[in-house]
């Protein structure tokens, strides 16, 4: 039995108590929140439980074995410092912590320790995602073009991190575990309309070594909610569109040929032609992801295997999202990533 201690029950601590308690042979034991509101509500939902509005309670607690932390980010890396160095295992909501450096020192920490670090990117473990990795691993899309997503909404508005660290993190996670490959290179521009407040509306490019490019439309003020992302191979190209009900993954026999020279003595006989065939939705695992995730977290403090977003993972994005504030911050001057230039 693996007894988990939670900190933090606003938003998405309910549904991780929730997910938690449903998991075989493992135990809620205590939830820490700083409103004694909401520990009422998590009273009534998990009579067993302790609750304290003091996290550090929680983490000292010898009947916890493992910490979940759904907390600002701010608060990610002490909370979860200590719990390492109490021995526990933690999960840590996205993104895992508000600098590359704080995520480093957290990776340090569990190594040393031997204890689980596991950043919950949640749409790692959707249905449609794995079954979009499992297609590319697959060859069917050819080689890969683009990834371009739009993810808008009207609000929530955060204080606490602009829209890039609230909602590219998602993608940022889903590149990640998508393609074998990391940025060189990153450009953002954005736009606070709130006095005092952050950035709410976003557009960044991240450029690879290879012809792929990722392009990510980002805004807290669209009149509608949008969860499209399309991306285009040599071969096939996939509609990803998360507000589907049912058929959310769509694979399109779709794309270009060209034909003839593409030296400057031929071009003028260059062909371009357009390849239009079937469209299919293939099935998913309709499992929500965040019990997936928790199951996920829970065999890997069983077992002692790496997580499949370890701290590794949640450092990757971290240090994206670094990137891309420092150029949004600087009018989308272009940020040059460890492995090498953009291509010419």
């Amino acid at each position: 039995m693996i007894r988990v201690g939670v900190v933090g029950y606003g938003y998405w601590g309910p549904n991780l108590v929730r997910n938690l308690a449903e998991a075989p042979d493992c135990q809620v034991a205590a939830i820490c929140d700083s409103s004694q509101e909401r520990l009422a509500v998590a009273r009534h939902r998990v009579p067993a439980a302790a609750t304290t509005t003091q996290w550090q309670d929680l983490v000292q607690d010898p009947r916890v074995d493992a910490v979940a932390i759904a907390t600002p980010v701010s608060t990610h890396f002490e909370i979860a410092l200590e719990a390492l160095r109490a021995g526990k295992h933690v999960l840590l909501e996205k993104p895992m912590a508000a600098t590359a450096d704080q995520a480093l020192r957290l990776i340090d920490e569990a190594e040393r320790r031997r204890l689980t670090l596991m950043v919950d990117h949640t749409f790692v473990f959707t249905g449609a995602v794995r079954k979009i990795r499992e297609t590319i691993e697959a060859g069917d899309l050819g080689e890969i073009y683009y990834y371009d997503s739009v993810r808008v909404n009207l609000g929530v508005f955060r204080n606490d991190v602009n829209v890039i660290w609230d909602l590219a993190a998602h993608d940022f996670s889903i590149v990640d575990y998508l393609f074998a490959q990391s940025p060189c290179a990153i450009s953002a521009t954005g736009m606070n309309h709130v006095p005092g407040g952050v950035e709410n509306i976003a557009w960044v490019t991240a450029f690879f070594q290879s012809p792929l490019i990722v392009h990510l439309g980002l805004n807290w003020l669209a009149p509608v909610k949008v969860r499209q992302t399309l991306i285009g191979g040599s071969e096939k190209m996939i509609v990803y569109d998360d507000l589907e009900p049912s058929e959310k993954v769509k694979i399109y026999d779709k794309g270009i040929t060209v034909g003839g020279g593409v030296s400057p003595e031929s071009l003028y006989g260059l062909r371009i032609g357009y390849r239009t065939g079937d469209m299919r939705a293939p099935n998913l695992d309709t499992t929500e992801a965040l019990r997936t995730a928790a199951l996920h977290f829970l065999q890997c403090v069983e077992t002692g295997r790496q997580p499949i977003t370890g701290g590794c993972a949640g450092l990757r994005v971290v240090r994206l999202l670094e990137a891309a504030t420092h150029s949004l911050h600087h009018r989308g001057r272009l940020v040059e990533l460890e492995g090498g230039s953009v291509p010419a």
